[in-house]
């Protein structure tokens, strides 16, 4: 039986073969790494229209299909097997369900920050003419405070955002406790 990390289901099966692992689990990870080499298309002197069909087969075609590919190569089971198998590789990377009021709050800031600095500073910009030579690194700054702050927030904030996009999602709030202090009694 392998268990599938995502669900509470488990898959009946064997470990495929040696071979066909390796082979599946090199095309798999090559198709998820691939958009890291866009910017070596980007620099490599290549006409600008094949540069721009490269960038975006390497960013949303490749990926996609090498996946596509590793799972034929690999089979349900084998597949089934390669997802638990990273499952549990992963799952120590995982964000925590629940963060502490702190934790919380600075992942707040982190993720909004950004947001309303990519929104203001497009109008900022008509008053404040510094701004439209912002360097490179500033706006690399500002995308990985969004990428930290999911990460900061918590499983639960994964979840929000998830419900974010899903039509018939609701709210339930749990109710909040309060301390009462004890009187005291003449």
């Amino acid at each position: 039986m392998i268990k599938d990390p995502t669900s509470d289901t488990q898959t009946t099966g064997n470990k495929p073969p040696k071979g066909r692992l390796i082979t599946g689990a090199m095309i798999f990870i090559i198709g998820i790494i691939s958009p890291v080499f866009i910017p070596i298309v980007l620099t490599s002197g290549l006409p600008e229209w094949l540069i721009a069909v490269l960038s975006g087969l390497l960013a949303f075609g490749i990926p996609e299909l090498f996946m596509i590919i590793a799972v034929a190569i690999l089979g349900k089971d084998g597949f089934a097997f390669l997802r638990s198998k990273l499952g549990t590789f992963l799952k120590p990377l995982a964000p925590p369900d629940e963060v502490s009021k702190i934790r919380y709050n600075v992942g707040l800031v982190l993720f909004c920050l950004p947001i309303i600095f990519a929104i203001l500073s497009p109008y900022l910009d008509l008053k404040f003419h510094f701004l439209e030579d912002i360097p490179f690194y500033v706006n690399l700054i500002t995308d990985l405070m969004i990428i930290t702050s999911v990460f900061v927030l918590g499983g639960n904030f994964w979840d929000k955002i998830r419900a974010l996009f899903i039509h018939r999602a609701k709210v339930i709030l749990s109710p909040v406790k309060t301390v009462t202090k004890p009187t005291e009694q003449s």
